[in-house]
């Protein structure tokens, strides 16, 4: 077989049956995108074809409504909101912000970071986290920061699922303060984490630190990714700058006006967190109980290989990846992940009957 083309994103399932010459139309369960299983809102369906009239008027250039309903949401300004085209157009307008400039990027990581950094010639220094747990090494992180305009992460971090505690993002805003280094923080996996202070957004310290700007994705926790929703939160003096970077009506009409009712919807972020805290331990527990590596998760996804006796017998992670894909299940590569190569795979949690079908379909895989 030839080399397989590795989609560079969750979801994207065609190259990979192509590779595995296996029919288009071959039946898959994706367990390769991190979103909400729940997801979208009943609702919403209804809703947005309500909304359908509107398409024939441009958006409110400001986007008013919807950035006050995100103020209202995080108890900030409107002047500290900027609606964006999804998370990824926050991520490129937050490198634009420092074009020709140094960045850092915390890796292995979302590699829409490095994309976004070398699309505004920006010069990058990647910082690994620790290979053997991917933990960060907060001193080494604050030594490597001396000639950095900005340094961007992920909390909690994709693919590794790791989570930098509260108190050690306020150490490393107050050093990065001092060197004048902007902290970009992508926040597109917080909502669907526990509660508790340490798992907590960092939107109160916005107020203490004007060099931090978080970055928020409304399609994960919706699950709305073909709607393309996100949202950047800094200083008004950040929010301004990101602005003149933007294309006008970036946001399209459908997704602006599902702003306010989304965040609106309580009963569906109290049932999401119900579902996390259930379903999350009780799945670690299951890959844990299949010999599986399974690194520690603070997220909404595994980062996951084959036990070390697995890999003895001559298991990879791609032939891990084969064997599911041919049974019906796709899971995310991660060989367009920094110092990854394709040695872990990334599992999203779903709904509890989708999960226990994957551990009976893993269970098949090593048998």
């Amino acid at each position: 077989m030839s080399t397989p083309v590795w989609p560079s994103h969750g979801g994207q399932a065609e190259a990979l049956l192509a590779h595995f010459e296996l029919p288009a139309d071959h039946r898959l369960e994706d367990f390769s995108a991190n979103l909400n299983p729940l997801g979208p809102p009943a609702w919403v369906r209804d809703w947005l074809t309500r909304q359908l009239s509107g398409l024939g008027h441009y958006p409110a250039p400001d986007y008013s409504a919807a950035r006050q309903a995100i103020a209202t949401h995080h108890q900030l300004q409107p002047e500290q909101v900027l609606l964006t085209n999804g998370g990824a157009e926050a991520i490129f307008l937050a490198a634009a912000l420092h074009a020709g400039q140094r960045a850092a990027i915390i890796t292995p990581s979302f590699g829409e970071y490095a994309r976004a950094s070398r699309a505004h010639r920006l010069s990058i220094n990647e910082i690994p986290l620790s290979p053997q747990d991917f933990s960060l090494d907060i001193d080494a992180l604050l030594a490597a920061l001396s000639d950095t305009d900005v340094l961007f992460l992920c909390r909690p971090n994709n693919p590794t699922a790791t989570l930098i505690d509260f108190s050690t993002m306020v150490v490393l805003l107050e050093h990065t303060a001092a060197l004048n280094c902007r902290v970009v923080v992508d926040e597109a996996f917080i909502d669907m984490v526990g509660n508790i202070q340490d798992e907590a957004s960092l939107t109160t310290l916005l107020a203490r630190y004007p060099n931090l700007v978080l970055l928020h994705s409304m399609t994960k926790f919706y699950t709305l990714p073909g709607l393309r929703l996100g949202y950047l939160l800094a200083d008004a003096a950040t929010v301004q700058a990101a602005r003149a970077h933007q294309p006008p009506w970036s946001v399209n009409h459908l997704a602006a006006e599902l702003v306010a009712p989304l965040l609106a919807d309580d009963a569906f972020t109290r049932r999401t967190q119900r579902w996390w805290a259930s379903e999350h331990p009780r799945m670690a527990q299951a890959l844990a109980q299949l010999g599986l590596e399974v690194l520690p998760s603070q997220a909404c996804f595994f980062l996951l290989r084959p036990g070390a006796e697995q890999r003895a017998s001559g298991i990879t992670s791609d032939i891990l990846l084969e064997r599911l894909l041919r049974r019906g299940v796709l899971v995310r590569h991660t060989h367009n992940f920094a110092r990854l190569n394709g040695e872990w795979l990334r599992v999203a949690l779903r709904d509890e009957p989708a999960n226990r079908r994957l551990i009976k379909v893993l269970n098949d895989c090593f048998r």
